[in-house]
């Protein structure tokens, strides 16, 4: 099987990568978060667009379709206005529109773009939500990179309005699900197929993010990735569980260009990844205004029994404490991408309580620039991961399936009339509000 670096060799010729060797336009050295929301403080929404495939291949898991989106999506874009949101979190179907090299299908893309434009709504752009087209595979696969790669060059010119990306939604979970637990998409269990599916995954962000670069300099990207942690009750730690509360870094270490540990980076040589390839990661940042996304879920944090038995924490470190880890890590301005709770009654205190954590982390300094309650709808099937299609209601909505408001709706509306004129003032001395692209740099 050819390399990634031999499909972009052979797609984009010699000397391509773009990125930005010396940081970017991240806030932290004098170029800030760019004009064009007011107050730029980004409350938000999204609206659940997950599609992998599971039972080895022969069922696709589309949310958007599970959750009638199709065919009620103006009916849900104007909820997203009535609840006085100005930005949404928003995945086309990547493995519906790309149908083949050259090939796209973009008439339901079309209908609910234009819808957004409309009613004014601005979009955070995600590309590709856990699955791939049918004729790609997997994330095995290397001509995934050069192929996604396209796809994103064709979305930023066909919606040259669109300033706000993630062009690989959840990198690390994408891989770890994908080809480690076993349970979407190429469905193993290998680090080696971990390792593949990461490197790729990151890649295919990078090429991604340069094409739209190319036809929007200025553009914003949110990186948004899973905030997680386990803690190891045990009085001697094991090197395992140490390992993967390091690997939760490895998406945003190979896409910031940051060197990783060297235990980490021992285990991705042993596990497949080059050393052409890594020095091709750390060559330099990729363009654009990045932004780095938290999702937190109190799920994503465990508690290992000196038994072995992993459970559910609950919100122990909270989002506060881990993402300061990755903003201390990084330096990157922060937006927290996802949060929900599965339990009607609990939503919005969980709701408040995301909202402390966000107060706190700006008192001390460090720049939040929004936050999202994901997602506007209820969800399927993700109180099992999507792993088998039960149909089983996952009430974490603003609104139900019938789209009537869940109580978390009027505690988000309390909390926009409350604080629905943040700004970025308190972080003035890490930024510079300007209207100056983020432009490419020079070739590495």
């Amino acid at each position: 099987m050819k390399s990634f670096l031999t499909e972009i060799k052979d797609r984009f010729g010699d000397g391509n990568y773009e990125g930005d060797q010396f940081g970017g336009a991240n806030g932290h050295n004098g170029n800030g978060l760019p004009t064009g929301l007011p107050n730029n403080f980004m409350f938000a929404t999204g609206i659940e667009c997950s599609y992998p495939t599971i039972d080895n291949g022969k069922t696709r898991r589309d949310l958007l379709a599970e959750c009638d989106h199709y065919n009620r999506y103006k009916e849900d874009l104007g909820l997203v206005k009535e609840m006085g949101l100005k930005v949404l979190r928003y995945g086309l179907p990547y493995y519906k529109i790309q149908q083949g090299p050259g090939k796209y299908d973009w008439e339901f893309a079309d209908l609910a773009m234009a819808e957004m434009q409309r009613l004014g709504i601005t979009p955070i752009l995600d590309l590709m939500h856990f699955g791939v087209p049918d004729w790609l595979g997997n994330f095995q696969n290397p001509e995934l990179v050069v192929h996604f790669a396209d796809y994103c060059e064709q979305v930023a010119k066909r919606y040259p309005w669109v300033r706000y990306y993630t062009p690989v939604n959840e990198i690390y979970v994408t891989a770890k699900m994908s080809a480690k637990d076993g349970i979407w998409n190429e469905q193993l269990k290998s680090d080696k197929a971990f390792v593949t599916a990461l490197k790729h995954c990151v890649a295919a962000s990078i090429m991604g993010t340069q094409q739209i670069a190319k036809q929007r300099p200025d553009c914003v990207i949110v990186q948004s990735e899973s905030a997680e942690f386990t803690h190891e009750l045990r009085a001697a730690h094991t090197s395992a569980v140490q390992l993967e509360n390091l690997l939760r870094f490895t998406s945003l270490d190979l896409l910031y260009a940051h060197h990783p540990e060297g235990e980490v980076l021992n285990y991705l040589y042993d596990n497949g990844l080059t050393r052409r390839e890594y020095d091709w990661f750390m060559a330099g940042e990729p363009p654009g205004y990045q932004v780095m996304g938290n999702d937190y879920y109190g799920r994503n944090e465990k508690i290992m029994l000196p038994n072995g038995e992993t459970v559910v924490s609950m919100d122990v470190l909270g989002w506060y404490n881990i993402t300061h880890d990755y903003y201390q890590r990084y330096q990157k301005p922060v937006m927290h991408t996802e949060t929900n709770v599965l339990e009607v009654a609990e939503g919005p205190t969980w709701l408040w309580k995301q909202w402390v954590n966000i107060l706190r982390m700006r008192k001390e300094g460090v720049p939040v620039l929004g936050f999202t309650w994901y997602s506007l709808i209820d969800q399927i099937d993700w109180d099992k991961g999507l792993a088998t299609k039960t149909g089983t209601v996952n009430p974490c909505g603003l609104y139900d399936l019938d789209r009537k408001p869940r109580p978390v709706a009027d505690a988000y509306k309390m909390l926009l009339q409350e604080y629905g004129q943040i700004t970025i003032v308190p972080h003035g001395e890490l930024f510079e509000v300007t209207d100056r692209p983020a432009t490419l740099k020079v070739e590495v």
